[in-house]
């Protein structure tokens, strides 16, 4: 894991202008930065008339290399929405080594009140903006912003998009060589769709020489203001003598999209479905939820209090590049909800129980920003906690508690989301171009595109019935608010976890039990969970009269968890099992040669699973990469990450090693 990138280093100028300290350079023109905006980047790329020519269900993809204020993409947002017709989206990718803190956007925004309707709604969601892939759904995913906060070099080639316009913005190429290299632009070159467009503010003939050499072919063109030129261009081909870019492999790669009738089946009205659901419904998806339960949530993500909870790896696994993503959309998603009723960010505080979480603690500590965790000794954990305790820890500021089935309900509540309650998915069938979905001897329903998203209950299906899912079985505990009890002010996990009221309640929990498959609430677990109470604090016990309770009145709920041998979720599109055996046979021979044949899959059959006990950060943003597979767009993760999580990993290894 690299250094923490902080947060841009500002100073501002007494027109109330911001200028980067590390850089010793402006972010936009001190003439007119809106018009340097429209006239270098809007203008040069034809944005006004490509919009204007989107069909209904068409996107424009623009990249950008330095977000900065965001200005360029409130310029073009503000233009797409004046230009596109409804059910045209625009995707809006950039790179931010040094993120503006959400005080100083506000700040530098302020400065366009043109801009005033679209600023308010990207500070909205501007909230948990960390390392790697980050996503904001804005306008009702009629605009998808996705920043890629990182090094430029780090973050670009793990980008899985086509894009249609490029905004070279970086600072000056003299004040910040490493946003000029060649390097650079044979990446942009490698994502650029077969018409894109680029435009830049500088002139400098070295830029121009290495997008030239990258492939592009670049022209100077009458500046602005104090700006003699600038320079414009488009992409024409891979340059010949540089070795093109190697392909995914043909069972990471996206299926051909053969679907006309944008309608899908989505089998199962927990996290995973509701979110998938949602994320396809923005999209202009036409979209029958099925939940073989009387209504949503019912299951695991019926819980009345789950916690985003970050367990985090010092050494930037796939697992956790994830994480970070996903705690961010969640926490993005939540601020369409009611706080204190649907969700708290009342953080989140880990303890530090013995010396090795304590060490663990530690490297976290050094290897992440201290706005997503720091250290907090004996004295702080206990003032922010508001209980007296046995440990420090880890503190998640931004973390919390959450109500599963509130963002369930959200989700599932947009106009092109059709919920049929009461139906039990019991076998898949295709039939021409449809997939059915059967209950013994009745139809339920049929669409060309289904989604599995039914947590191990997808094992019941012929197609993914190889998938390697195992249920854990969890309980919590409900214990009554006390007049003592209300000055816990976070929530505190050990081995469980406690989370302040909701409605008058705690929520405690959770059991882990990999053997039952009796859901009834026993009382043995309810005795667990007080134990893992007095584990995490003694003071909270007798705050709660817990000693005093009768074990057997205690109420609770238990639920099946799903995951994976790798703990990572199962998302993506599915294969034929067999036929994909026998087309990849030789990588049990040798497993650096890529055999090339097309991947068999299952047209039109996908699955998002597995997600464990992280649903609530996990299950959103797999919403997002699902849709993204389903619609070719821009994958809202890095490639390794999307590739981590693929369905095939499993048969792929099972090859590899022979078994």
């Amino acid at each position: 894991m690299k250094p923490v990138m902080p947060h841009a280093q500002l100073d501002w100028d007494d027109q109330g202008r911001p200028r980067s300290r590390v850089f010793d350079d402006v972010y936009f023109s001190d003439q007119s930065g809106l018009d340097e905006t429209r006239y270098v980047f809007i203008e040069q790329n034809r944005l006004s008339e490509r919009f204007a020519q989107l069909p209904a269900d068409g996107r424009l993809v623009i990249g950008e290399t330095g977000f900065g204020t965001g200005l360029n993409f409130l310029c073009a947002w503000q233009l797409f929405e004046q230009q596109a017709v409804a059910g045209a989206r625009l995707h809006f990718i950039s790179v931010e080594k040094y993120p503006l803190s959400p005080a100083d956007l506000q700040r530098a925004l302020a400065l366009w009140p043109e801009l005033k309707a679209f600023a308010d709604q990207l500070l909205a969601q501007y909230v948990a903006i960390h390392q790697g892939f980050q996503r904001l759904v804005l306008d009702n995913g009629r605009v998808t912003l996705t920043l890629l906060i990182g090094d430029a070099l780090e973050q670009l080639p793990q980008l899985d998009a086509r894009i249609d316009a490029w905004f070279l913005d970086g600072f000056a190429p003299a004040k910040n060589p490493d946003m000029w290299t060649a390097e650079l632009f044979a990446e942009l070159a490698r994502l650029a769709a077969p018409d894109s467009t680029i435009s830049t503010f500088t002139s400098t003939g070295w830029v121009r020489r290495l997008l030239n050499a990258a492939g592009f072919k670049m022209r100077r063109t009458p500046g602005i203001g104090h700006k003699w030129e600038i320079l414009r261009g488009g992409f024409v081909a891979w340059p010949e003598d540089t070795p093109a870019p190697v392909a995914a492999k043909p069972w990471f790669a996206r299926p051909t999209q053969v679907v006309d009738e944008r309608r899908a089946l989505v089998i199962g009205g927990g996290l995973a479905g509701c979110a998938t659901a949602s994320s396809l419904a923005a999209r202009g998806w036409q979209v029958s939820l099925l939940e073989r339960h009387e209504a949503l949530a019912q299951e695991a993500s019926g819980n009345p209090q789950g916690v985003l909870y970050l367990k985090l790896s010092a050494h930037g696994t796939a697992l956790s590049q994830l994480i970070v993503s996903g705690f961010g959309h969640t926490r993005r998603l939540l601020e369409h909800l009611q706080r204190g009723v649907d969700w708290a960010d009342c953080g989140v505080l880990q303890l530090a129980f013995n010396a090795k979480e304590a060490e663990r603690q530690a490297q976290l500590a050094a290897a992440f920003p201290a706005d997503l965790v720091h250290l907090l000794d004996l004295p702080d954990a206990q003032a922010r906690a508001g209980i007296a305790l046995e440990h420090g820890g880890l503190y998640y500021p931004e973390g919390g508690w959450v109500h599963p089935p509130a963002l369930c309900r959200w989700q599932a509540s947009h106009p092109n989301v059709q919920v049929l309650t009461h139906r039990d998915a019991l076998e898949l069938r295709k039939v021409d171009d449809h997939w059915q979905a059967w209950d013994n001897a009745s139809l339920l329903a049929s669409a060309p595109v289904v989604i599995l998203a039914g947590a191990a209950e997808i094992k019941r299906f012929a197609q993914s019935a190889d998938l390697p899912l195992k249920r854990i079985r969890g309980q919590i505990t409900r214990l009554p608010q006390t007049a003592e009890s209300q000055c816990l002010a976070t929530v505190v996990c050990a081995e469980g976890y406690v989370a302040p009221a909701r409605l008058g309640e705690h929520t405690l929990g959770a059991s882990f039990d990999f053997n039952s498959d009796d859901l009834t609430p026993s009382t043995a677990e309810h005795l667990g969970n007080l134990d893992m109470l007095r584990e995490i604090s003694g003071d909270l016990v007798g705050r709660l009269h817990a000693d005093q309770l009768d074990p057997e009145q205690l109420q609770g709920r238990a639920a099946f968890r799903c995951t994976s041998p790798d703990y990572l979720p199962i998302v993506g599109p599915l294969a034929d099992s067999q036929a994909f055996s026998r087309a990849y046979a030789a990588l049990g021979k040798d497993a650096r040669q890529v055999p090339d044949v097309p991947c068999p899959w299952l047209d039109g059959l996908y699955v998002n699973s597995g997600h464990g006990s992280r649903g609530l950060i996990t299950a959103p943003l797999s919403g997002e990469l699902l849709a993204a597979w389903l619609d070719n767009e821009p994958l809202p993760l890095p490639r390794s990450v999307a590739e981590a999580c693929h369905p095939n990993r499993f048969a792929l290894r099972r090859l590899i090693r022979g078994t």
